[in-house]
């Protein structure tokens, strides 16, 4: 059974009322109706649109301070982190266009449930889960469109129209930023809005008490009217995707052939043999270094980065951007004061060129693309010499 008034909806189930506000993210109206339902209802628990990690960022804005630069690219988490920035960047820049504080209704959320003593379940799944099950359901092609029509469409010095902010009135932030893209990849709507209504329906069945009130963007109310009488696998619902021996395979055997024809070739003539190996320290190495300069790193990073391409691009499981961005955090080490500017250098590019944090990551993410372009150019005319001096 059910009843509905405007942005509430009632669920009753196995002895439990459960009240579901839909949400606006970009709305001050919405967190007023958050403080005002938990302050009437007195749930016994409230359920929030959160995870552990975005949590944190909502309660603790200075744990930016204490951020590890090092150990973020030594995790190889630096592309992750980038792609978190830029959202958080879309979120502020409608935020501040428009006078108002996106997510505040989660913030309302957490306060009234405090005041109250109501207990609170962070009951989104972990955001890196998300991205990991993102990452793996749209492929090689589609993970390189994935991120430039994310970094596009967070860079864009257009305003946010009437229209489209009516559009995010019925969208969480995520769904809302890759909505085109959902569009172009079908499967991306499983891990990105599907399952999610599965976690958010199912931490919200489980959480404790007979009255739950759950604070959900609006996008998530329908699916979680349907799932919340199914039983879910929380488990598998937070498995990390299991990685695919495909692209380990194929990412050594490219070096490998590439090796084999260099090494053929030095053996039946060792002056094209030193044209193949040329050839390629200068395409792996000059690209790589040309993303590192792109992404304006400090002389000795770009020097690094040509370095060390030739011989990262022949092993999968190392890259040029890695070295690169170390060079550069060991040359240009962020200070407490760049972590502490990261919400408002967020706001531009010229913010994150600026910004050494965010320098250092688009170093990591510009080389490693470089690297890649490289190894492409570089290993089809190592192919091509081979063929033309049979």
């Amino acid at each position: 059974m059910s009843e509905e008034n405007e942005n509430i909806t009632r669920l009753y189930l196995d002895g439990k009322e459960f009240i579901l506000i839909g949400t606006v993210h970009v709305s001050k109206h919405s967190a007023e109706q958050v403080k005002e339902v938990i302050e009437s209802e007195r749930p016994d628990s409230v359920c929030i649109e959160l995870d552990e990690q975005r949590y944190q960022t909502v309660t603790e804005g200075n744990k930016w301070k204490d951020t590890d630069i090092f150990k973020i690219l030594k995790e190889k988490k630096a592309t992750l982190l980038l792609i978190n920035l830029v959202i958080s960047s879309f979120q502020k820049r409608i935020a501040r266009q428009f006078g108002i504080n996106a997510g505040q209704e989660m913030i309302q959320g957490i306060e009234s449930a405090k005041e109250i003593g109501a207990n609170l379940v962070l009951a989104d799944r972990n955001i890196q889960i998300t991205f990991s099950r993102i990452w793996h359901s749209v492929g090689l092609w589609g993970k390189v469109r994935l991120i430039t029509e994310i970094i596009l469409s967070i860079f864009s010095n257009e305003s946010i129209t009437e229209e489209e902010l009516k559009k995010l009135k019925s969208q969480d932030m995520l769904n809302s930023i890759l909505n085109d893209f959902t569009r172009s990849f079908p499967k991306l709507k499983l891990p990105l809005i599907d399952e999610r209504d599965q976690y958010l329906a199912q931490k919200i069945k489980e959480a404790p008490g007979n009255k739950v009130v759950a604070v959900l963007g609006a996008a998530h109310v329908p699916g979680i009217k349907e799932e919340i009488y199914k039983e879910h696998d929380l488990a598998a619902l937070s498995q990390l995707p299991a990685k695919s021996k495909v692209p380990m395979i194929i990412g050594w055997t490219i070096p490998i052939l590439i090796l084999a024809l260099i090494v053929y070739t030095f053996i039946l003539n060792p002056s094209v043999g030193a044209q193949q190996s040329m050839s390629w320290v200068l395409w792996t190495g000059t690209f790589a270094a040309l993303g590192t300069a792109i992404a304006f790193g400090h002389p000795l990073s770009v020097l690094t980065a040509f370095v060390v391409a030739p011989i990262t691009t022949l092993h999968p499981l190392i890259a040029a951007g890695w070295f690169a961005g170390l060079t550069q955090a060991y040359i240009r080490r962020p200070s407490v004061r760049d972590f502490e500017n990261l919400s408002e250098d967020v706001f531009s590019i010229k913010g994150f060129w600026n910004n050494k944090v965010t320098r250092i990551l688009l170093i990591v993410t510009s080389a490693n693309l470089g690297g890649s372009i490289g190894t492409l150019i570089g290993g089809a005319d190592v192919v091509r010499l081979f063929i033309k001096n049979l």
